[in-house]
């Protein structure tokens, strides 16, 4: 079991490495809507060693809904711009949390990237 923690911690560690080149790639804001609000790292791929390839930050919002939360279709027309954004980590993500809202905007800009 102390393996378990060592390793988990050790990743928390490597995350926590990134943080200043993440927060000066995202200018300290969300890289999903914007906001500036409660900003932490959220791995990307959790099989991958933790790099600007594949952490994000991100708002608490933007984390619950990558953690599977519904939130109201309407305040995530953000994600019609992130789908584009240049780092594929982040149009990855966007395009997953779109997949996810059940509108026909939604599927329509899901379509224009597909």
């Amino acid at each position: 079991m102390a393996k378990g923690r060592e390793k988990h911690q050790a990743r928390l560690d490597a995350i926590s490495f990134q943080g200043k080149d993440l927060a000066r790639r995202a200018k300290r804001k969300c890289e999903f809507c914007e906001g500036s609000g409660d900003l932490r790292a959220f791995d990307g791929d959790e099989d991958a060693e933790p790099s600007l390839e594949t952490l994000v930050l991100a708002c608490e919002r933007c984390r619950a809904v990558l953690g599977g939360r519904k939130d109201d279709e309407r305040t995530l027309r953000f994600l019609e711009t992130a789908i584009w954004n240049e780092e594929p980590v982040i149009a990855r993500l966007a395009k997953q949390m779109l997949g996810s809202v059940d509108a026909d905007w939604a599927r329509g800009a899901l379509e224009m990237v597909s």
